[in-house]
């Protein structure tokens, strides 16, 4: 049986201190992974199902084929393992902005850490995911001006309430035109977010692309009782 707590890893970053955190859920017995970025919580693995819906429903209206797929954000890596788990996934690049958070997965102190680096499908990659979708290099820094069947970006709590105001930009027109520059003909965008659909955000993403769906997203809340929700954002 796992400690009740224990704090995994802690480091200073150029985004704050984040740490890594297991504890033991008193109800289930289950150990739960966290992560922290200074006095905020970015992610547990108690909450997983937005990460795997957004993942679901960005791949589903792509063709039986093969699939190129870029993830922005790795974080306990719930996203990435659901795309690999597609069987029409080709390869998957992951990009990543902190290092910290990748060495976690290539150490194995995350539970899908070892599977997502061992998986000759997938490629973890340390970049500011934002800056790299705007610029000409684009996302994978060993091909650029790669494109993607699908790009799925789970960073920012959501379009409005960004982790680094640089990332704000993207959800701009501008930005999304950048983006979509780097999808095949036929590509789709989806987006975790947070919040509850934005109409504002909606009507942004109409102007980029022909297609755009807002999903609610339901799971249970064990810590605060009740029903949770989040937002897929899908556009094609």
């Amino acid at each position: 049986m796992s400690v009740r707590f224990e704090e995994i890893d802690w480091r200073p970053t150029a985004m704050g201190d984040i740490s890594l955190r297991r504890r033991r859920d008193p109800v289930s017995g289950d150990d739960v992974y966290e992560v922290k970025l200074g006095d905020e919580f970015l992610m547990s693995s108690l909450f997983t199902a937005g990460e795997i819906a957004l993942t679901r429903l960005g791949l589903e209206r792509l063709p039986d084929t093969e699939l190129d797929v870029a993830v922005g954000g790795l974080g306990l890596g719930y996203t990435a393992r659901a795309v690999l788990d597609d069987r029409r996934v080709r390869s998957l690049t992951v990009i990543e902005a902190l290092g910290e958070v990748i060495d976690w997965h290539e150490r194995g102190y995350v539970p899908l850490g070892a599977a997502l680096s061992s998986d000759p499908r997938c490629r973890l990659v340390q970049g500011d995911f934002f800056a790299m979708a705007g610029d000409g290099s684009g996302l994978d820094p060993q091909e650029p001006d790669r494109r993607f069947h699908a790009i799925l970006l789970d960073v920012d709590h959501s379009p409005r309430h960004v982790l680094h105001p640089s990332h704000a930009a993207l959800y701009e027109p501008k930005g999304l035109r950048a983006l979509a520059r780097r999808l095949h003909p036929g590509g789709i965008f989806a987006l975790w977010s947070n919040d509850p659909p934005d109409a504002e955000f909606n009507a942004v993403l109409a102007e980029v692309f022909t297609h755009t769906e807002s999903h609610v997203v339901d799971f249970p809340n064990p810590l605060q009782g009740g029903t949770a929700t989040n937002t897929v954002y899908v556009a094609g």
